[in-house]
C-alpha cells in the first residue's frame, strides 16, 4: 500500500510540474539560455576534475582521440594534492596567506562600500542630481581591468605619477613606491576594486531599497525620528536579507581573488605578496603545463568555496535569516 501511494505521489508531482511548465512556458523559455550556459560552461567541465587524480599527459603513446588523455593517463590518487600541500616548490601557506589577505581586506572594505553608497543615494531628494550621480558611478564598472591597471601605474609611478609626487611633497624622501612595495599590494588591489565596482554594486541594494514601505518612514517621522534614525532603524533592517545573501556569496569567493587584476599588477618585486591561487594555477597549468597539479589546486579552491557557502548559509539560517535555501 505504501509503495503504491509513493508511486501515485510521484506521478502527481510529474503531472503538476508538466502543467506548470505548460502554463508558464514563456518563463521557462526565458530561463533556458541560462540553464544551457550553466550546463556547458559550469557542469560539463567538471568531468575534467579527473585530471587532479591522474598524472595527466596531453599525448598518450599508442592512443589517440580527444578523450585518450583522460582514459589512459596513470591514476595517482591523492599524490597531486599531497604535492600541492607539502611541496616546497609550491609553498601552499604563502599562497593561502596572500589570498586571504586580499579576500579579508575585500570583505572588510569593499563589501560594505556599495551598501553605504546605496544608503546615501537613497537619501538624495533631487532626482535629477541622483540620476546623474548614479550614471557617473556606474561608468568605472565598464572600464577594462587593463585600463584600470594602466591608470594605476600612471598615478603611482615614481617618475611622474601624480599621487607619488603628492606623497613625496608630504613625506619627502620617505615616500613609498607603492607599485613595488609588497605590503602595499593587497591595499592596491582592494582600492582598484572599490573604485571600479562600488557604484555598479549599488544596483542590487537600491533595488531592495525601492521595496521598503514608505508608511514606516511616515510613522517614524511622526514619532520624531530624524534621518539617521530612519536609516538605522528602518532602511538597514529592510535590506538585511539582501545584505546577508550578498555576504554569503562573498564568503564563497574567499579564495577567488581574480586572476586578471592580480596578474596585471604583479611584478618581480611584489611577487612575494602577489602570488595567489589564481596566478599559481595559471603559471603551473598553462605556462609550465603541469595540468594535474593545477587541477588539484583548482579543485581545492572549489571545495573550500562550497564549504564556505554552505557554512555561511547555515549560520544565516541559525541567526533567523532566509539565506539561499
Amino acid at each position: 500500500m505504501a509503495a503504491g501511494k509513493n508511486k501515485t505521489a510521484v506521478k502527481t508531482k510529474k503531472v503538476s510540474l508538466w502543467k506548470d511548465m505548460k502554463r508558464h512556458k514563456w518563463l521557462y523559455i526565458l530561463v533556458l539560455p541560462g540553464v544551457i550556459y550553466m550546463i556547458i560552461f559550469n557542469y560539463l567541465p567538471m568531468a575534467g576534475l579527473i585530471m587532479a587524480f591522474q598524472d595527466w599527459k596531453f599525448r598518450i603513446r599508442g592512443h589517440s582521440g580527444m578523450f585518450a588523455p583522460f582514459l589512459y593517463s596513470e591514476f595517482v590518487g591523492l599524490d597531486n594534492f599531497k604535492e600541492f600541500f607539502t611541496s616546497r616548490t609550491v609553498n601552499f601557506w604563502r599562497l593561502l596567506s596572500n589570498t586571504l589577505s586580499i579576500s579579508l581586506l575585500n570583505l572588510a572594505l569593499y563589501f560594505p562600500a556599495p551598501i553605504i553608497l546605496s544608503l546615501f543615494l537613497n537619501e538624495m531628494r533631487l532626482q535629477g542630481f541622483k540620476r546623474v550621480t548614479q550614471t557617473m558611478i556606474y561608468i568605472p564598472h565598464f572600464v577594462s581591468l587593463v585600463i584600470v591597471a594602466s591608470i594605476t601605474q600612471q598615478l603611482f609611478n615614481t617618475t611622474d605619477g601624480v599621487i607619488y609626487q603628492l606623497l613625496k611633497i608630504w613625506m619627502g624622501s620617505k615616500a613609498p613606491d607603492i607599485l613595488t612595495k609588497p605590503s602595499a599590494f593587497p591595499w592596491l588591489i582592494v582600492g582598484q576594486s572599490i573604485w571600479k565596482e562600488t557604484g555598479y554594486g549599488t544596483i542590487i541594494f537600491l533595488a531592495a531599497l525601492s521595496g521598503v514601505d514608505m508608511q514606516l518612514y511616515e510613522a517614524a517621522k511622526i514619532d520624531g525620528a530624524g534621518r539617521w534614525r530612519l536609516m538605522w532603524h528602518i532602511t538597514l533592517p529592510s535590506i538585511r536579507g539582501t545584505i546577508v545573501i550578498m555576504l554569503i556569496m562573498q564568503c564563497g569567493r574567499v579564495l577567488n581573488t581574480g586572476f586578471e587584476q592580480i596578474y596585471l599588477m604583479k611584478n618581480d618585486i611584489n611577487a612575494s605578496r602577489a602570488q595567489v591561487f589564481d596566478t599559481y594555477i595559471y603559471e603551473r597549468g598553462i605556462v609550465q603545463q603541469q595540468f594535474s597539479l593545477s587541477a588539484a589546486a583548482g579543485m581545492f579552491k572549489s571545495v573550500v568555496s562550497l564549504i564556505m557557502v554552505l557554512g555561511s548559509n547555515k549560520i544565516a539560517k541559525l541567526c533567523g535569516e532566509s539565506g539561499f535555501y
